[in-house]
C-alpha cells in the first residue's frame, strides 16, 4: 500500500497523469507539471528515486589514490565517497557514530577520516580506530562503531551509489548498459574538466533537454542545429537506462562551421558509431554523449524543486590528449559545450517558470525527437506511484 504521505501528495488526477506516462513514446504524455515544481513531490522523489537504488556520480578517475575523496549532498544528506587502501571505492554516511557531526567537506586528499568535533578517527575503510576516553564507557565496541556504509561500485569507469541496501545488484539495474556501448573505449577515458553550477530549473527538465532533439533548432540554431541529422529510433534496451543514436554532419564536439581543427578519432571505432553519436541518459541523474572523438557527461542534483546542481564532465582518449595540438583542440571543444549549455540554461528557466503556472498540463511527446524523455518518464512515473515496501 502507498505510505500517507504519498496518498497525500498523489491526488487521484497525478495519478491519473502519472499513469498516462506508462505508454510508449507515440501515445504517452510528459510528467506532470507538480513533478517538476513541487516541494512535496520533490520530498517523495528522494525517497522513491534517490534513497531505493542505484544513481551515478560521474567518472571514478577523480578517485585515483588512497584517500581521495568527495563530498556530496543527495537525497537529504552528505555523503562521503573515498578510495580506501586497498583500491575499492568507499561510500559512507558523512555524519560521526559519536554524536553526528559531519565528518569532511569538499573534496581532497586524507590518511583518515578525523571528527573536528570529538576527534573520533575511522580509516578509509569506515573502520572506528579512535575513540578518545571512551574506556569509560561500559562494553563500547569500536568495531560496532563504523561509519554508515553505502554501495559502491564502479563500471566502464563511471562511479554508482546506492543507499537502500535491498535495491538488486548495479548490473542488474544496468542490464545491457556495457554490450550497447561497446564501440566506444568509455573505461579507458580520462577526465580534463569536471565544472559545476546551479540551475534555476528541476533536476530531470536539465536532463530531459540533454536527452532530446526537439529543441535544437529553436534553442541551437545558430550553434549546433546542423551538426545533427535527424535521430534513428530510441534503442530497445534492457536496464534503467535510454539511449538513442544518431548520425552527425561531421563532429557532434564542435559548433556548427567551426571545424578547422577536428579531434582525431577515438581509437577503434568504425562502421556506423564512427559517423554520429551515441546519447544515453541512466537514470535517475546521470547523462552522457558518447562522439566519435570526445564524450561528455551531466550530472543532476536536486536542490528542492526549483534548483539544481549540475556538473559538466568532458573526457578524451589518453592518446588524443598527448597530441601536441591537443590544447588548442580542447578549447575548441570546451567552447563547444559552454555555447551551448549557456543557449540551454535560459529555455529552462523560462520552461520552469511556465510549468509553475496552476494551468499547466502535461503534453505529448515527439516520439522521434524525446523517446530517452519519455522512457525516462515511464520509468520515473513507475517509481513515484509504486506501493511502499
Amino acid at each position: 500500500m502507498l505510505d500517507q504521505f504519498a496518498k497525500d501528495v498523489l491526488t487521484p488526477e497525478l495519478r491519473a497523469q502519472l499513469a498516462a506516462c506508462q505508454l510508449n513514446a507515440s501515445h504517452a504524455h510528459c510528467l506532470p507539471p507538480a513533478a517538476y515544481v513541487s516541494d512535496a513531490f520533490a520530498k517523495l522523489e528522494q525517497d522513491r528515486i534517490f534513497r531505493r537504488g542505484w544513481f551515478g556520480i560521474g567518472r571514478a578517475d577523480r578517485f585515483v589514490t588512497a584517500g581521495d575523496f568527495e563530498t556530496l549532498d543527495v537525497a537529504g544528506q552528505s555523503i562521503i565517497v573515498v578510495r580506501d587502501r586497498d583500491g575499492n571505492l568507499r561510500a559512507f554516511a558523512n555524519s560521526c557514530r559519536h554524536r553526528g557531526a559531519r565528518l569532511l567537506e569538499g573534496a581532497g586528499n586524507c590518511r583518515g577520516i578525523r571528527c573536528p568535533f570529538h576527534a573520533w578517527a575511522y580509516k578509509l575503510d569506515g573502520s572506528l580506530v579512535g575513540a578518545p576516553h571512551m574506556e569509560d564507557a561500559p562494553n563500547f565496541d569500536r568495531s560496532q562503531n563504523g561509519l554508515v556504509a553505502y554501495r559502491a561500485e564502479e563500471r566502464l569507469g563511471f562511479v554508482f551509489l546506492c543507499l537502500d541496501p535491498q535495491a538488486p545488484d548495479l548490473d542488474v539495474t544496468l542490464g545491457d548498459f556495457a554490450a550497447l556501448h561497446a564501440p566506444w573505449p568509455i573505461a579507458a577515458l580520462v577526465t580534463t574538466r569536471r565544472r559545476s553550477q546551479v540551475v534555476d530549473c528541476n533536476w530531470k527538465a536539465f536532463l530531459e533537454v540533454f536527452n532530446e532533439y526537439y529543441h535544437l533548432p529553436f534553442v541551437h540554431r545558430d550553434s549546433i542545429n546542423d551538426v545533427y541529422e535527424t535521430p534513428e529510433p530510441g534503442d530497445f534496451v534492457t536496464g534503467d537506462y535510454a539511449s538513442q543514436f544518431g548520425k552527425t554532419d561531421g563532429t557532434g564536439s564542435q559548433l556548427q562551421g567551426e571545424k578547422s581543427i577536428p579531434l582525431p578519432m577515438m581509437p577503434g571505432m568504425t562502421g556506423r558509431e564512427a559517423a554520429g553519436v551515441r546519447y544515453t541518459w541512466v537514470f535517475p541523474n546521470m547523462a552522457f554523449a558518447a562522439c566519435v572523438d570526445a564524450f561528455w557527461v551531466y550530472e543532476a542534483y536536486p536542490i528542492g524543486a526549483n534548483q539544481c546542481l549540475v556538473f559538466q564532465t568532458a573526457c578524451f582518449p589518453a592518446e588524443t590528449i598527448a597530441r601536441p595540438e591537443f590544447a588548442a583542440q580542447l578549447a575548441a571543444f570546451y567552447h563547444r559545450l559552454d555555447a551551448a549549455l549557456a543557449e540551454d540554461v535560459p529555455a529552462l528557466v523560462n520552461q520552469h517558470r511556465g510549468l509553475s503556472s496552476p494551468d499547466a498540463r502535461p503534453g505529448r511527446f515527439q516520439p522521434r525527437l524525446e523517446p530517452n524523455v519519455a522512457a525516462f518518464a515511464k520509468w520515473y512515473s513507475s517509481k513515484i506511484s509504486a506501493d511502499s515496501r
